[in-house]
């Protein structure tokens, strides 16, 4: 089994999703690097800074360049950064006179953190349209099956009636949350790296000559600035990473309750779609849900990760000396496990079987205990409340027993009572379900016209 799944021909396809995974290729990555030093090229040339002829020759050569991976694989295992190999090779590229100022006032840093922030704004695009056509799907989902009635469960346990509409979306909610969280964490993340040896530019000259370059190199890239160069400042990665591992939870809260309620004995969701999926090796009755189990992985993994993000902070003086590099390994590990996840959540919202009928048997074989709760507190208007408590816990006993409904056997114990037809509609004890219903579709509504 390789390092990662992520490496593997057989194992890749689990964990991430192909358009990602491309993005995240060393191919692509050196194209970032080269769009960083062409950029700075140019921002330069525009100020003066460099001849003008120099950053266009610069410029062009970044865009035609042909890098060798295997020299600069080389070279990177020597120098633990590509960078100083990526620049020479471009200089000979380049040719004279141009050369001397590929790279002009940079440090490795500033060229690897943009070309970073410019990966992850790639990816976090991909990352956002799933996510807006998955929310789309679980408010369709939300809204067709509102009246749709099931077993609410806690701690495994039939508890009270709900809706399958409900439960859908109470998997939207925290997305809506998610993309608002997104949409904040963006102008912080999506910044342009340039401070130089040790972020003051002082490579430029005087004061405000380097802030010039960083103003342009920004708007080249099409990047916002911070007030000073995040070379060891690190937090807006780790709340990326926490962002990543918060949105695969959220996924795979969803992808365990598949699970659980595709469980033979229960049966009301299964994982569909036009292909087979889950099949045994053996046992050729078995359906198993292993894209949502998938999920479920991906986002415990990730949560493990997100604590490698959270110990990268701790990066020492002007220049870190380990941090930066455990980014490298737990961050774009993360984003392919979220993309993965999130590619498999959307294909389960396609395609989703919900059956309803298996709902209903599954609350006829309650014999209308879920409706416990509601038949205590109506009786406690006219007794005691922890008499009416024990009368329905005494009558529950009996009703499991004898297989008999809830209503009739408190019926006999008490005599005359309230209303007893409504007590055995499950229809009756939804609470504020629909109006919960409403404004999670109400907000991804907004949302859609806001973002």
């Amino acid at each position: 089994m390789p390092f990662t799944p992520a490496d593997s021909r057989l194992f890749g396809p689990l964990f991430s999703d192909p358009s990602l995974a491309e993005l995240f290729s060393d191919e692509r990555f050196v194209q970032y690097l080269l769009e960083v030093e062409a950029a700075l090229a140019r921002a330069e040339g525009q100020l003066g800074v460099i001849p003008a002829a120099a950053a266009s020759q610069i410029s062009a050569a970044c865009q035609s360049a042909h890098i060798d991976l295997d020299r600069l694989s080389a070279q990177t295992e020597k120098d633990g950064f590509p960078i100083t190999g990526l620049v020479e090779q471009l200089r000979a590229q380049v040719g004279a006179p141009a050369a001397d100022f590929v790279h002009y006032g940079a440090t490795t840093q500033d060229i690897l953190d943009t070309a970073l922030v410019l990966q992850l704004r790639a990816g976090l695009d991909l990352l956002e349209g799933q996510l807006k056509r998955l929310m789309q799907n679980l408010a369709g989902l939300a809204d067709r099956h509102r009246h749709t009635l099931m077993a609410g469960r806690t701690h495994s346990q039939q508890a009270l009636p709900i809706t399958f509409g409900f439960k859908a979306a109470n998997w939207l909610a925290p997305l809506i949350r998610h993309r608002q969280r997104l949409a904040e964490m963006k102008p912080r993340l999506l910044s342009v790296q340039f401070g130089g040896a040790v972020g003051t530019l002082a490579a430029l000259g005087e004061a405000d000559a380097g802030l010039r370059v960083q103003q342009a190199l920004a708007a080249e890239l099409g990047l916002g600035t911070l007030p000073m160069p995040w070379h060891s400042q690190r937090d807006n990665l780790a709340e990326l990473a926490a962002w990543l591992a918060l949105l695969s939870g959220s996924l795979a809260k969803m992808a365990q309750d598949i699970i659980l309620l595709a469980q033979t004995e229960i049966g009301e969701l299964r994982e569909g779609g036009d292909e087979p999926r889950g099949r045994s090796s053996t046992m050729p009755q078995k359906a198993n849900p292993v894209m949502s189990e998938l999920v479920v992985a991906a986002a415990r993994t990730n949560a493990a990760l997100a604590s490698s993000m959270f110990q990268a902070q701790l990066q020492e003086q002007e220049r870190g000396t380990g941090g930066w590099q455990m980014e490298w390994l737990a961050l774009p590990q993360m984003f392919g496990l979220t993309a993965g996840a999130l590619h498999k959540t959307l294909h389960l919202s396609e395609h989703l079987v919900v059956d309803e009928a298996r709902m209903q048997a599954n609350l006829r074989a309650s014999h209308g205990l879920l409706l416990s709760e509601g038949i205590s507190f109506l009786l406690s208007q006219s007794m005691e409340r922890g008499r009416a408590k024990e009368i329905v816990r005494a009558a529950g006993q009996t009703a499991t027993a004898e297989g008999r409904h809830l209503v009739d056997v408190v019926r006999e114990m008490i005599g005359a009572a309230p209303d007893w037809p409504a007590l055995r509609d499950e229809a009756s004890y939804l609470g504020a379900t629909q109006t919960f219903i409403d404004r999670v579709l109400e907000l991804t509504r907004y949302q859609k016209l806001m973002m």
